[in-house]
């Protein structure tokens, strides 16, 4: 079984690809395609550059062109949850596409991708993971505890936890406070990101398994981009262990 990894920018891919062995690259569409084994598993490593489309066209090559049975995302994301700090990891049980929808005069209602209420109307609203991959890493991750780093802002020198839930995705960089508080109570979501909706998308289109890792490298609001140039680097490694850590449940 080949699994497809994707990353968004360079910092989330130079973590994996140095540690591919038997590395063979093609390039597709702009986007180059590393098939290797990665501790001892067969998989196609990408970035695919930031934003839903750009994730889109490399999960629909990893599916199509290359077979994978399986796609994760590793990178950073904008933490919501006040409860969580900058380096924390976030697993999503369900994405949602917070920036689709309808706009009205009360501005957007968010509603599915794909559809329209008056067109093709439909009770759902995001992506779940696949349930029993979901119960395999959990299970996987129970006893599994990251190294401590008092140099990631807000950690405390305590290890990065490890939190599931909704993680939202739209074409915006969020360094917002107003709009940070209104997508943790609209979707009762634990972060934002620029891709895990449209991954989950195209997955479903083609009936295999995804899963989305995330390590906070901000928290979304005012300050958040120069938290993010601060600890993308560290966020971006955490990341990448927690999915070498659980790539046997594949």
């Amino acid at each position: 079984m080949t699994i497809g990894i994707v990353c968004a920018i360079e910092p989330e891919l130079a973590h994996l690809k140095s540690e591919l062995t038997g590395r063979t690259g093609s390039v597709v569409g702009q986007a180059r395609f590393d098939a290797g084994e990665l501790d001892g598993h067969r998989v196609v490593l990408v970035g695919g550059g930031m934003g839903k489309v750009n994730i889109a066209v490399v999960a629909t090559v990893l599916a199509d062109r290359f077979g994978c049975r399986a796609i994760v995302f590793t990178g950073v994301a904008g933490g919501l949850d006040p409860s969580l700090n900058i380096g924390d990891i976030v697993i999503a049980d369900r994405t949602v596409q917070h920036d689709a929808g309808v706009i009205e005069e009360n501005g957007l209602k968010t509603y599915q991708p794909g559809h329209v209420p008056f067109i093709n109307p439909t009770e759902r609203q995001g992506y779940p993971t696949d349930s029993v991959l979901l119960g395999r890493v959990q299970q996987r991750l129970a006893d599994f505890t990251l190294p401590s780093s008092s140099a990631v802002g807000g950690g405390y020198g305590r290890p990065p936890r490890i939190s599931y839930g909704t993680v939202v995705t739209g074409d915006q960089f969020v360094r917002c406070d107003v709009t940070r508080d209104r997508l943790y109570c609209d979707f009762d979501a634990i972060a934002v990101e620029m891709e895990g909706g449209a991954l989950a998308q195209v997955c479903e289109a083609f009936g295999i398994p995804w899963l989305v890792i995330r390590a906070l490298s901000d928290l979304a609001g005012r300050e958040s981009h120069f938290d993010f140039a601060a600890f993308v680097d560290q966020a971006a490694a955490c990341s990448a262990t927690i999915l070498r850590r659980i790539l046997p449940v594949f």
